[in-house]
């Protein structure tokens, strides 16, 4: 984060979650939101409702994967911190580059946390001027109160016209 790493892309599982809430894992979350470097998560692969210390930090944004359909992927983990702050992506049959370039097709919550890592970058990259904050919040669209359990679809074009939104209102003094 001090070198300005701007978005963590993280894909991993607790092997065992412990009582204290794995105290080390939430002060270096909260070290990445201090630096604001976002935090995008896979919820993880074991189709349970819930949660984890990652995907409960504020500052994190899980990734649940779905189908070609829009639904969730039954492997994803759900919640409702999940889908408070998190979104969804394609995470089923998705095609990408392995080694020496052969291409390998995968899936899961840890193939489509990269759109939404993309997605991030590619806004970041077109806003310069934007700060994290502003980022998460025109991806996830923090403005929309959520009740449910599966957070609602990623959707670039709406996050992009939320950023040109913002950067007219920053140049107009509001």
């Amino acid at each position: 984060m001090e070198a300005g790493v701007r978005i963590l892309n993280l894909s991993l599982s607790l092997a065992i979650v412990s009582p204290n809430r794995e105290p080390q894992l939430v002060q270096a979350l909260d070290h990445a939101a201090a630096h604001g470097t976002l935090v995008v998560a896979a919820a993880g692969n074991q189709g349970t409702i819930g949660g984890s210390p990652i995907t409960r930090h504020p500052w994190v944004i899980p990734v649940v994967a779905c189908d070609v359909a829009g639904r969730p992927l039954a492997v994803s983990n759900l919640g409702s911190s999940i889908a408070r702050r998190g979104l969804m992506a394609p995470g089923e049959a998705v095609t990408s580059l392995g080694v020496n370039g052969q291409s390998l097709t995968g899936g899961g919550t840890s193939a489509a946390t990269p759109f939404v890592t993309g997605t991030l970058a590619l806004l970041l990259s077109m806003f310069p001027e934007a700060n994290a904050a502003q980022a998460k919040s025109a991806t996830t669209r923090a403005d929309v109160r959520r009740a449910a359990i599966v957070p609602p679809m990623l959707d670039a074009w709406s996050a992009y016209q939320m950023m040109l939104k913002q950067r007219g209102s920053r140049s107009h003094g509001a």
